[in-house]
């Protein structure tokens, strides 16, 4: 049985945020074990590297992602992608009965039936995108991450809470940093200024209902006594609507990437062989939007797949890593392939904290590919995806960019 051992961040392998081989860094830390001694943003942590392993720490009910878990809190570093996760104060690591309190009042939002009404204004917006990208050159490079793969998602998710038009300008500058998009770069400072601002929006919401979150919210927290407090109705906000978007800009602007550098797949799609959810969830599975994600905390001693876990100690969910895992999808699992068998993946969670997001987020994926390839036959990859820059962060996996030549629009 394995232990955390007691050795010096030297010795442990060490995540690289601004990594250039992500699936190759995986690779190394599957061959390493189940789960790895790590260090992360300078903090030490497992990391759950195969796909049943992750299952398993993802369900196991001695593993909790509240925070006062965590014996090595007050040694993380301020300010870093974990240290924003971790401190967060929404159900996002709320366990039990709370969390159930605050994901209850959401589940409407995301329901099918709303989702069936926001099909026509995502095909809208697709459309309207679809247009401006037919009046750039046909034979120069546009970058569809900040052009496509980007507005949709964030038009789409302020629309559902209810972003007053007056603050969407300045709320999509500060978003367009944390999707790294354009010159403006992340930072505590920055997202300081967007929660501020978020606040502002909520607050000036307050008087003026409409058929969005916010709204429901609201009526929620007037009617039922407080079921949500101030704190976690503002909290709640400002998680969807920064969660609501980010990772499906990675899941589009990586299904773009992978589908135009291997032509056999993507002509399966045109030739109507396989459909674009396929796309989609191979997608999700082949190159999770999320590379790493904090964590979980052992509640008491602990053992999984014969390593040992002390209690306090931190666990980080290597989502991109296990959608690769060679014993969950067979010795091609690092084959991008439309024709799989359908086969589940974590690329959204599991369990109790399953993304309430993912529906929206496949929906919009698919309408997003179907319209894009449909519209530009001849387009191509102006650069290869490999040497595109990634995204500089631990938690997210994509690239900043997706440069393309469109060709002209299909008649």
């Amino acid at each position: 049985m394995t232990e955390m051992p007691d050795t010096t961040d030297d010795d442990r392998l060490v995540l690289d945020p601004a990594t250039h081989d992500l699936h190759g860094d995986n690779d190394r830390l599957r061959a390493a074990g189940p789960l790895v001694p790590v260090t992360a943003e300078g903090v030490p942590a497992w990391a759950a590297t195969r796909y049943a392993t992750l299952m398993s720490v993802l369900t196991h009910p001695d593993l909790s992602r509240e925070l006062h878990h965590w014996t090595g809190r007050d040694a993380m570093p301020p300010g870093t992608a974990i240290d924003r996760i971790v401190s967060d104060t929404s159900m996002l690591n709320a366990e039990g009965e709370r969390h159930r309190r605050l994901r209850m009042p959401l589940t409407a939002a995301f329901s099918q039936r709303r989702l069936n009404g926001l099909r026509p204004r995502i095909e809208e917006l697709t459309a309207r995108l679809i247009d401006h990208l037919a009046e750039q050159p046909p034979d120069q490079p546009v970058d569809l991450r900040p052009e496509f793969a980007y507005p949709l998602p964030r038009e789409v998710i302020s629309e559902l809470i209810g972003i007053p038009p007056a603050h969407q300008d300045e709320l999509h500058r500060l978003t367009d940093a944390v999707a790294q998009v354009g010159d403006l770069e992340d930072s505590p400072g920055l997202r300081k200024e967007l929660r501020e601002l978020l606040d502002r929006v909520i607050e000036e919401r307050r008087g003026t209902p409409g058929e969005d979150l916010i709204t429901d919210l609201f009526e929620l927290h007037e009617k039922d006594g407080g079921r949500l407090s101030e704190a976690e109705l503002f909290a709640t906000i400002e998680l969807l609507f920064i969660a609501g978007h980010v990772t499906t800009v990675n899941l589009i602007t990586n299904a773009i990437g992978a589908l135009l550098s291997r032509p056999d797949q993507l002509g399966l799609l045109r030739a109507g062989q396989c459909p674009y959810s396929a796309a989609v969830e191979e997608t999700l599975r082949w190159d999770s939007p999320i590379a790493y994600f904090p964590m979980r905390y052992a509640v008491r001693d602990v053992e999984i797949d014969g390593v040992r876990l002390g209690t306090g100690e931190p666990v980080l969910a290597c989502f991109a890593a296990t959608g690769r895992d060679p014993d969950q999808y067979g010795p091609d699992a690092h084959r991008f392939d439309l024709t799989r068998p359908q086969a589940p993946h974590l690329a959204f969670g599991h369990g109790p904290h399953f993304c309430l997001g993912a529906p929206l987020a496949r929906l919009e994926g698919e309408i997003a590919l179907r319209a894009l390839f449909e519209a530009f036959p001849d387009m191509r990859l102006a650069s290869p995806v490999d040497e595109l820059p990634p995204i500089d962060t631990l938690l997210g996996n994509s690239t900043r960019t997706m440069p393309v030549i469109l060709g002209p629009r299909a008649r």
